[in-house]
């Protein structure tokens, strides 16, 4: 019996694939489990405009993160740390810190897409990588600044 998977199943077939087997596999484990559905024209249909509206979806996701790539390489971002007039920082300067600050631009980063190859301990201008898709990334310089005198 020819069966589109739902999900992924061991030894069988990734989903949204056509497989062929058993009736009695089909009917009693993958039907019950809500693993498969039977491939009938309409189901084949279905997948297919699932498949392509996804594949549109993940295009115009690439689109526009090469256009806010394009937008953030290069620019300064300007963090604003607790540290002493020597340059110091007490503290380090987190990915929190610089996801706040895109935010205040305009520019809504989660603080998970924003990678620091080293700490930030000291006041300066340092170059982080934003990752915007699995395929595309920014680089972005951020300039630390202590708020001395303030406490």
């Amino acid at each position: 019996m020819k069966v589109i998977l739902l999900s992924d199943v061991k030894n069988v077939g990734k989903a949204n694939e056509v497989v062929n087997v058993s009736d009695g596999y089909a009917r009693n484990f993958l039907f019950k489990k809500g693993l498969a559905k039977e491939a009938t024209s309409a189901n084949l249909n279905e997948v297919k405009l699932q498949t392509g509206a996804k594949a549109e979806h993940e295009r115009r996701a690439l689109i526009a993160a090469q256009e806010t790539k394009k937008i953030l390489d290069g620019k300064i971002f300007r963090v604003t740390a607790r540290g002493g007039a020597d340059g110091r920082l007490y503290g380090a300067v987190t990915a929190q810190d610089i996801s706040d600050s895109l935010k205040k631009e305009g520019f809504d980063v989660d603080k998970k897409k924003v990678v620091i190859s080293t700490p930030i301990k000291n006041t300066g201008l340092f170059k982080t990588r934003i990752k915007l898709h699995p395929q595309v990334s920014a680089d972005i310089n951020v300039e630390v600044v202590t708020d001395a005198g303030k406490a």
